[in-house]
């Protein structure tokens, strides 16, 4: 269907043009949402199984709701698609997590509808609450409604949000959007009639009305009035136990109402028309299946869950020639270890694809774990195996970790545990932008005491450093790697352990030294190539060690350099550059020019890894003149003489 053929949406650029639509014709308009956002993401790539099973929540939403004065916060940022084309992001769907493009998630600074930035889980309900506070204390009249995925249920902070939510009263409404990813109920299917009946009861002014009267009028009549609205209460909550399975949220404080089907955008309508002036905490369940509409996400919702531009007639994206992404090589890898060891086990919090667990998991079952979107659970989880002598494998994302920086210091590092961190998509992810570029984790990991860090220059090394951290016995140890393609290096048939803390030189020269870590050593060699162009011999190393720094390496530099240049994928505050400096103000080693290059103190933006590190200045290119303007600025008389030439 061409743009001219979506008769509603063509005219749908706001909210507010979406309720002049009769309610009536809400349904063409969804089938029109969907198409477009088929038709836009799959040349655009992105998230889209999520999306589309959102379609009819985000329409009623919208259509109900006086966005953006009602304030809708989501959880997490990839079901809110349908929620960019319905406010005012439609033209620019295209142009999605591409450079210069529109965020993949919500973004304060991108539209006055995203009322909560969402790239992480877990954390709407927590900021609705905090909304729906500062409202009331600013006497504002305006609705808050937190939307949630089921798997943001996984998480710890929800709960405690729904808890502080239940405690404080405040009216605010939380829309549970279960697509069945994580099971939050079992229904029996004879029972679905008189739970959707009683559910559309519950939530219909008439009832609420009734129950309100019935409340005041027993109010009056003292101590047996008392005993009726006791047992009006229990009944109502005991018929709510048999026959909905919202008995943990009404324990907590909410109203519950629902399942709902997600589908039905009249019935959407009409539920959110009928609570949205009730008092107090509202939870709304509703059922949605993820992919709707989309033959091909609907069979296969985890493979088209984030994609690569793909035929929208097959879904099916062009077959890759390129090498085995490190995701793949490390999956692979894990396999291997925990066939040779079988103390170890695999953990990941929700992202078994996302981190090459999946491997593992279709390999050896019984070895594999996927706690939910729960990463300080994962971090206590694994400690305690440590505890028996077990050896866990905690793979996820890096901005994901550091989510749990607590109970790494607190419940693995304090008590020297062997706990094994793998840090998926460290460094510059590319297009999921500033929410997960992973260029925090040497900074936040280095600080802890008892930690090893490490990175790989290649998937060889990746592979060793694996082994190499399965068989450390003395405490915590991470390896991060990038998000991205291997270079395709024949793998060496065995693994081989790694010294700790040892480097190893790549390239020598006798004008300035280039200490690199993990992806930038092939960017640095590469630079080093450009340099000698311009007359410049640079030294490259690969440090490999994070934590611990190659102490006999560094001062043997230090002896036959005075221009040393540190090239990490991180940031430069607290990352590997500050490891070297702090080594050599101990040494007391003052007649060093040493330059940190690194990312810059702020977030970038999303695009292409390759885009960003140019503009960064951590391609090849970037790096050479880095180091060329640095030899330049400090000539060998100001080295000799400790000031600048004149």
């Amino acid at each position: 269907m061409s743009e001219l053929d979506h008769k509603y949406l063509n005219a749908i650029n706001y909210p507010a043009d979406l309720r002049k639509v009769d309610l009536k014709n809400l349904r063409t308009v969804c089938n029109e949402v969907r198409e477009f956002l088929v038709d836009s993401v799959s040349k655009s790539g992105g998230h889209l199984g999520a999306g589309l099973g959102a379609v009819e929540l985000t329409v009623a939403l919208h259509y109900v709701f006086n966005t953006p004065t009602d304030k809708l916060v989501w959880d997490t940022g990839h079901q809110a698609y349908p929620h960019k084309i319905l406010t005012g992001r439609k033209d620019k769907l295209t142009s999605i997590r591409q450079l210069g493009g529109i965020s993949g998630f919500l973004r304060r600074d991108e539209s006055e509808y995203d009322t909560f930035g969402a790239g992480h889980a877990n954390t709407a309900i927590s900021a609705a609450l905090g909304i729906a506070t500062a409202r009331d204390f600013a006497q504002k009249d305006f609705k808050v409604v937190a939307v949630v995925g089921d798997g943001s249920l996984t998480g710890g902070m929800a709960y405690e949000g729904l808890n502080n939510a239940g405690v404080l009263k405040k009216n605010m409404i939380v829309v549970l959007n279960d697509n069945k990813m994580v099971s939050l109920s079992s229904i029996n299917p004879n029972l679905w009639s008189l739970h959707d009946y009683f559910s559309e009861v519950l939530t219909h002014p008439t009832y609420n009305k009734f129950k309100a009267n019935v409340w005041d009028l027993t109010g009056k009549l003292d101590t047996f009035g008392d005993r009726l609205r006791v047992v009006a209460g229990k009944l109502e909550r005991g018929v709510k136990a048999v026959v909905t399975p919202g008995m943990m949220f009404e324990a907590i404080g909410f109203r519950y109402f629902g399942p709902f089907n997600g589908h039905n955008v009249i019935k959407l309508v009409e539920i959110f028309n009928h609570v949205k002036d009730l008092q107090g905490p509202i939870l709304i369940h509703i059922n949605t299946e993820k992919g709707k509409g989309y033959a091909p996400a609907e069979k296969d919702s985890a493979k088209l869950h984030g994609v690569t531009p793909f035929d929208k007639v097959t879904g099916l994206s062009p077959k890759s020639t390129a090498p085995p992404a490190y995701t793949k090589v490390f999956g692979n890898a894990m396999v291997e270890v925990c066939k040779q060891n079988p103390k170890v086990v695999g953990i990941t919090a929700a992202m078994p694809d996302g981190t090459g667990l999946d491997i593992l998991q279709q390999a050896m079952p019984e070895r594999f774990f996927d706690v939910g979107i729960a990463e300080q659970h994962a971090v206590t989880f694994a400690a305690g195996m440590a505890t028996e002598g077990y050896i866990p494998v905690v793979a996820v994302y890096s901005t994901f970790l550091q989510r749990a920086f607590d109970q790494i210091v607190h419940d693995v590092a304090l008590q020297d545990l062997h706990v094994v961190f793998v840090l998926d998509r460290a460094g510059l992810v590319g297009a999921d932008g500033p929410t997960h570029h992973g260029v925090l984790d040497l900074s936040y990991l280095r600080c802890i005491p008892n930690m090893v860090i490490m990175a790989p220059k290649d998937e060889n090394e990746l592979r060793d450093m694996l082994f190499t951290a399965v068989e450390y016995q003395k405490g915590p140890i991470a390896i991060r790697y990038p998000r991205g393609n291997s270079f395709g290096l024949p793998l060496k048939s065995s693994m081989e352990k790694i010294q700790i803390g040892k480097s190893e030189i790549l390239r020598k020269g006798n004008d300035v030294a280039l200490l690199a870590v993990g992806t930038m050593v092939g960017n640095t060699l590469k630079a080093a190539e450009l340099l000698e162009k311009e007359g410049i011999l640079a030294e490259v190393v690969n440090m490999r060690f994070i934590k611990p720094v190659d102490k006999i390496l560094l001062e043997d530099i230090a002896n036959r350099f005075t221009r040393i240049s540190t090239i990490e994928e991180n940031s430069v505050a607290g990352g590997f550059g500050s490891a070297v400096i702090e080594f050599y103000t101990e040494m007391d080693k003052t007649n060093l020019h040493i330059k940190l290059h690194g990312l810059p103190d702020g977030f970038t933006q999303q695009g292409t890894p390759a885009e960003l590190q140019t503009l960064v200045q951590l391609d090849a290119k970037g790096i050479a003149n880095i180091v060329k303007d640095f030899c330049q600025e400090h000539s060998t008389h100001e080295i000799l003489t400790g000031r600048k030439a004149q």
